[in-house]
C-alpha cells in the first residue's frame, strides 16, 4: 500500500474534536512555570524565555500577560499510523483557506492550534476533507 492510500485511509477515519476552552500563549518566567506547570498544556523552552499555551481564565487570573487566543482541535484517526505528508494536507488546507494552524505532536494525537475567530471554520474544513475523501 503506497503512502497516499494510507493518508486518503486515515483523513477518511479522521475525528477532529474542537476543545472549547480558549486557550493563549504567555511568556513565563520559572516562578510562575512552578507555580503553574499542572496548569499549561504544552511547554517550550526558546532562547527568549518559557512559552507555555495556558487556558485564558488562567492567565487571566494570574495576570499574565497573553498573546493571541486560539482553540485546540485534536485529531483523532482509527489507526495509530506515523504516514509522511498526513499533517502536511491538513495544514495545506486550512492555509488555503487562509486559517493559519500550528500543531502539536504529541504522544497519541495531534492537535492543531488555530486562532478563536477561525475554529468554526477550521472544523467545517477538517469534516470536509473527511466526507470529501469517503464520498469521492
Amino acid at each position: 500500500m503506497n503512502a497516499q492510500v494510507k493518508i486518503d485511509q486515515l483523513l477518511q477515519r479522521m475525528t477532529p474534536i474542537l476543545n472549547r476552552t480558549p486557550l493563549v500563549m504567555c511568556t513565563l518566567d520559572d516562578t510562575q512555570l512552578q507555580r503553574l506547570l499542572r496548569e499549561c498544556l504544552c511547554v517550550f523552552r526558546e532562547r527568549e524565555g518559557v512559552c507555555a499555551l495556558l487556558p485564558r481564565e488562567i492567565a487571566e487570573h494570574e495576570a499574565i500577560p497573553e498573546e493571541g487566543s486560539y482553540r485546540q482541535i485534536t485529531l483523532q484517526y482509527t489507526a495509530c499510523l506515523q504516514v509522511p505528508g498526513l499533517t502536511g494536507i491538513i495544514v495545506g488546507e486550512l492555509a488555503d483557506a487562509g486559517i493559519q494552524a500550528n500543531i502539536v505532536s504529541a504522544r497519541f494525537h495531534e492537535h492543531l492550534l488555530v486562532s478563536e475567530r477561525d475554529a468554526a471554520q477550521a472544523m467545517q474544513i477538517l469534516y470536509g476533507i473527511s466526507n470529501r475523501l469517503q464520498y469521492s
